[in-house]
């Protein structure tokens, strides 16, 4: 897939580190699978990942996890 943000790379399968913050609770989650440009490093998630991303940010932060 070529890079909407760069439009000069394309993304292949890597791992990114993806950094989610609600209210005064910043979560970091390393290792997420994603499509990361060559170029930009721009990194896209799957409707998938994502939303698996958004449910572990957030009991992270209903268990009072922070950073």
């Amino acid at each position: 897939m070529s890079c909407v943000i760069c439009r000069n790379g394309n993304t292949h399968r890597g791992h990114v580190t993806v950094t989610v913050q609600r209210g005064e609770t910043t979560v970091i989650l390393k290792r997420v699978p994603a499509d990361v440009c060559d170029n930009c490093a721009e990194y896209y998630l799957s409707n998938e990942v994502a939303a698996q991303v958004l449910e572990r940010a957030e009991a992270a932060v209903k268990s009072g996890a922070e950073v």
